[in-house]
């Protein structure tokens, strides 16, 4: 017997469905939330990666973090 279409401790099964399918996508599903911030990658750890995948050898590797080192150092005394 319906109570003026509230039952299910005062909410429609639709509403029930809808909050259940919110906190589904936002607790269990491995995905993304759209909008959500993520920590940029800093030139060392993006040259860290490419010697990783083979893409420079181990001595441009050296250099370029020789490289990135003396430009951090270079803006920090700057600020």
């Amino acid at each position: 017997m319906p109570y003026h279409g509230y039952y299910l401790w005062g909410m429609h099964p639709v509403w029930w469905f809808i909050w259940f399918m919110l906190l589904l996508w936002i607790f269990v599903l491995p995905y993304d939330i759209p909008g959500q911030r993520r920590r940029r990658e800093s030139p060392l750890d993006i040259l860290k990666r490419r010697l990783a995948s083979g893409q420079i050898t181990k001595e441009e590797y050296e250099e370029y973090k020789r490289i990135i080192e003396s430009e951090s150092v270079k803006n920090n005394s700057r600020d």
